[in-house]
Formats: structure tokens, sequence, C-alpha cells
């Protein structure tokens, strides 16, 4: 290899041996370098220089772009730290519900965000929202090693984060990453196995209904099932709401091969839980739902690329795979009906742009996550340069339902132009904050109501819509039909199904720099309008929350080019959202 050209760092040998058990029996490819960075990141805790001389080594890359690749996400360390890491989440739900006081006595207690704690045995930082929003606040605690391991503290207090950094335990089972989720609404149709079966063990998915609608998708065959998803009138979840059945009926038409599927499991908009909770409890569903969808669109290879905040998710997942393999409902000849599909999961490490679909695929292929220009699109050229069905989780739990029900049923669900059942990520100032699954055309008044109304009889003073990448309704939106035509209408959006609310005592202005300081963070920076833009609006917003009232007009004026410019000539859809927050909250006086 002379043209990789490396510095005097050596690996060490522990840093060799967990890179030689991940790439052991592996053919050395690009798009290995992604889970080479996790075997060593997960053995020792951080990616020392020699480490990643090594990697470019054994997978000949350069060690730029190995190193370009390693500083691009926030969950791998290249300076040397402990090997436990506690993230602490700081973002808007957490910060409702008492993040702000839990990080001031951890300072107190264990020493500031990124350092040693004053033993030395862990680090804690603040962290972007970590998709626990229902159990607020929220952490996740991290440990390197032979066996790493990743698990989730929710709700959790200070006491919490310094036992289990030192060994301990905490002191409540239900504050656990593997307790049961509050979920609401109904009648349940993508929830129907939340909460009431083993989600480790493949014949208890079997037994409540788990693989018949594979068997049936066979039976259909592939132009079967495109027809009844057609029918289904089924779009996206993840919030661009395009048609489904168009996609997978674009991408069986291409003639070039090999297709892929990928499955988005990177659910990283703060306030967004949905997708974990079925992954964790209903696996199997995903991997049923996944291997429907790849009959439909002629695909032989699957990815699901789960958020690295997801351990518990990633786990069950790999699990589910592993057992459906083995009953021969995956890999060759799935079910003896000569149909080949196989899948491998991909662990995110902490890059909000990576939800992106095009950036996701970048990821994939060991690259930084950085979007793509569209088009070309994915249908013709995505993952590898080849026809790519992508999908998020919950959009591909659709599919068995769609598959047994069939598609007119399906679209009967709901509105003519929402169909089916929706699944909202409810937290905030809620009394029961949760996963509901409701029928599109639910109002949002009723699904607050569902979560208990306003926690502590104080009065609603706002919603937020979709997320940070989403926008505020006031309280006079309650009679709003939750639907993509009815939110439209209305100015504002479903995005990823998020509805936090906010009740009067919220302190807006603190909720808006932090939802500014995440995109700022969360550019990826590979375009002037988002780089520039997302630093600029953070600044502005200081400034008014800094200035006399009499004196904001201009800032004001400066905060709505700047979302103007962002919009329009952004790369992607984080630049193009940015601002939608904020200008909504303006607009609203929620900064008065």
């Amino acid at each position: 290899m002379p043209d990789l050209h490396f510095t005097s760092a050596h690996a060490t040998d522990e840093e060799r041996s967990a890179l030689d058990a991940f790439l052991d029996a592996q053919v050395p490819r690009r798009d290995l370098l992604l889970p080479a960075l996790h075997a060593v990141n997960d053995r020792v805790g951080w990616i020392s220089p020699g480490a990643l001389n090594l990697v470019s080594e054994r997978l000949d890359v350069a060690p730029a772009e190995v190193y370009g690749v390693a500083t691009f996400y926030a969950m791998f360390s290249l300076k040397e730290q402990p090997p436990k890491i506690v993230h602490v989440c700081d973002d808007i739900a957490c910060q409702m519900n008492g993040a702000d006081a839990l990080c001031a006595e951890l300072e107190r207690t264990c020493g500031n965000a990124g350092t040693p704690s004053k033993d030395g045995s862990f680090t804690w930082l603040r962290s972007p929202c970590l998709g626990l929003c229902e159990r607020a606040p929220a952490a996740i605690v991290i440990e390197a090693g032979p066996q790493a391991f990743g698990r989730a503290v929710a709700p959790m207090n200070a006491g919490d984060v310094t036992s289990l950094a030192q060994g301990g335990a905490i002191g409540s089972a239900s504050r656990n990453g593997a307790s049961r989720p509050n979920i609401g609404g109904g009648p349940y149709k993508l929830l129907a196995r939340v909460g009431k079966i083993d989600p480790e063990d493949i014949d208890a998915y079997r037994s409540h209904g788990g693989y018949a609608a594979l068997r049936r998708a066979l039976e259909l065959g592939p132009a079967g099932v495109v027809r009844e998803v057609i029918a289904s009138k089924l779009v996206g979840r993840g919030g661009a709401a395009f048609p489904t059945g168009r996609k997978m009926d674009a991408v069986a038409k291409e003639a070039v091969r090999p297709h892929y599927l990928v499955c988005n499991a990177d659910e990283s908009e703060p306030g967004t839980f949905k997708d974990r909770v079925v992954m964790e409890n209903d696996p199997f569903a995903v991997i049923e739902a996944m291997t429907i969808a790849a009959l439909g669109a002629a695909c032989e290879q699957g990815f699901i690329y789960v958020r690295g905040e997801y351990p518990l998710a990633a786990a069950r997942l790999a699990n589910a795979i592993a057992q459906a393999r083995t009953r021969g409902l995956l890999g060759d000849d799935i079910l003896g009906k000569g149909f080949n599909f196989d899948i491998e999961i991909r662990r995110g490490a902490g890059a909000y742009i990576c939800g992106e679909e095009t950036a996701l695929f970048n990821s994939i292929e060991g690259k930084r996550g950085e979007p793509r220009n569209k088009p070309p699109f994915p249908a013709q050229v995505g993952v590898f340069g080849k026809p790519t069905l992508a999908n998020n989780v919950e959009t591909l739990v659709c599919l068995p339902l769609i598959i047994l029900e069939g598609g007119d049923a399906f679209a009967r669900i709901g509105t003519e132009s929402s169909t089916g059942p929706k699944l909202f990520c409810l937290s905030g100032c809620v009394e029961k904050p949760g996963v509901y699954e409701v029928p599109f055309g639910t109002t949002l008044g009723a699904l607050i109501e569902m979560g208990g109304g306003v926690r502590g009889g104080k009065s609603l003073r706002s919603v937020l819509l979709g997320g940070a990448a989403g926008s505020f309704v006031g309280p006079d939106a309650l009679s709003m039909p939750l639907t993509f035509e009815a939110t439209r209408a209305a100015g504002t959006t479903l995005g990823s199904g998020v509805v936090m609310a906010f009740d009067d005592s919220v302190d807006f202005g603190h909720t808006l720099h932090r939802i500014a300081a995440f995109f700022r963070d969360e550019s990826c920076g590979q375009c002037v309008p988002c780089r520039v833009g997302t630093v600029r609006q953070e600044e502005a917003l200081h400034r008014i929350a800094s200035t006399p009232s009499n004196n904001r007009k201009i800032d004001v004026d400066l905060l709505a080019d700047i979302g103007r410019v962002m919009r329009d000539a952004s790369i992607c859809g984080l630049g193009q959202t940015a601002a939608g927050a904020i200008d909504s909250a303006l607009k609203l006086g929620l900064l008065a």
C-alpha cells in the first residue's frame, strides 16, 4: 500500500485484538470502516492515533479519510478518556423535566462535563435528545471493554448516574432501558404485541401472528405486494410523506442490480421515540416487515441503520436477525420459495444528519455522513450507487398489516389523504407521556387528553409538532385533525410524529436557545447556508434575550432572513427546517 502514509503511532495489543476479532473471516471493504471504528471504541473507549493507522492499513483507506470519518461522529473520541461514559440528555423534553438542575448537580458532585470524574472512573457528557422523552430526564451509560455494554437510565437523578458509573445499581426496576413502555390510544394494530410478548423469542412472536404476513406476501408474489401497498395509500412516516408503494415499485422496475433495502432507524429528531419502542419491544416485526419490503422491491440485501444511542434496540434486532436466519426466514431460499434476502446492522455514532437518507447511505459506505444532492434519487442511485428502497421503522411495520388485512382495508383507516394508524410521540408537560397509536384524523386536543392532559392542572401555552425541525402551534390548534392535509393547511407539519406540550411555566427563551444550539451542533457544515446560518441564528437569539424589547426588531427581522436563506438554499432538510420552530415561536409571541 505505497500510497498510504502513516504517522509513527502504533496500535496497542488490545486495539489490534479488537480489530482482529471484528475482521475475522471478513473481506476488508471500505463500508466496514464505521463498524471497525466501533470495534476499537467499544473495546478501549477511545480511538488512538495508532488505532487509526491500523484501521487504515487493514481496510486500505487513506489515513486522512479514516480520521475524517472518526471525527465526524460525536460518540467517537480521539482523546483518551475513561472507559465508562455517561451521556446525559439536556435537550428540550429533558430540559422541561429538570435536566438543567441535574447537570448542575453532576458538575458539583462529579466535575465538569467532558472531564474525568473526581475518582477518575467515568466521564459524563451533555447530550442531545436520547429518544427517551417519555421518561425524561434521561441518560445512557456506555462502558467499553471485552464485554462492552450500553444501558439507558430514565428517569434518572445524579445519584443514579454516579451509582451506575461506579458499578452499582439504581433504586427502581422501572428506571432502566428494558422497562415496559407507556403506550396509549388504540385499537392497537402496530403496537399490538408491545409489552405483551418476549421480544427476544421468535416463537413468542409467531404465536401472536408473527410471520403470517410474510407467508401471505410470498403467495402474492412481488407484484402482488406492490399492488397492496399502492392500494393502501401508505406514505412515509419519517416526515417526507412520500407514497411508499410508488417508491417500492420504482425500485422493483430498475434493471440495475443488486437492489438494496435500508431501514432508517437513526431516529434522532428531538422528541421522537416511537421507532425505539417498536425496535426494543417488537424487533421481529421490523425484520419481517423488511423482508416483505425486499420481496416487493426485489432487494437482495438490507441494512438497518440504528442510532448509536439505542444499544438495547441494536442488541434485540441482532438477536432477531440471528433467530430468523436459523429458522429459514432470512438468508437463501426463504421458506423454500427461492427468495434470497439478508440483513446487516449498521450502528450510527451520534450524528443527527445521518437521519437524512443520502447522508445515511454515505455513512453505510464508510464515508462522512454528509447529504448528497438530488437528483439522482435513491430509487435509481442509492447506497453503493444502486437502486435503494429506504424507509423508517414505522413505515415498514405497516407492511405486515397491509398484507394481512389488504391495502383497501388499510386505506379505510384514517382519512382519504392520510391513511392507516399513526404513532405519535407525546411528551413534555403532560401527565402520561408515551407512544400513542391512533387513526389519522384524531385531533390534537384529543391526543393530549389521552395523555391525561397538561400535568399539574397548569395551562397549555403551546405544542411543538414535528420536533426541533417542526413548528409550534398555540392552544387554538387543539381542534386541528392530526393529518398531513390539515397540518399543511395550518402551516405546520406532522414530521416524525412529535407532539410536545409546553405549559405556562416554561421559559421559551431557554427552549429556543436549545433548539438553535442543536442545529448549530448538528449541521454537517457541507453547505454555507446551513453552516453559517445556524450559527447566526443562535447569535441573534442571544442578542434578543439580552436586548430591551424595543430594540429587538433588527434581530427579529434578521432571523426571518436567515431562515428564508437556509430554507431555500440548503442542500438537505436539516438546513431547510432549522428555523421552522424558532420562526413559529416568534410569530406566536412565545419569546415576549
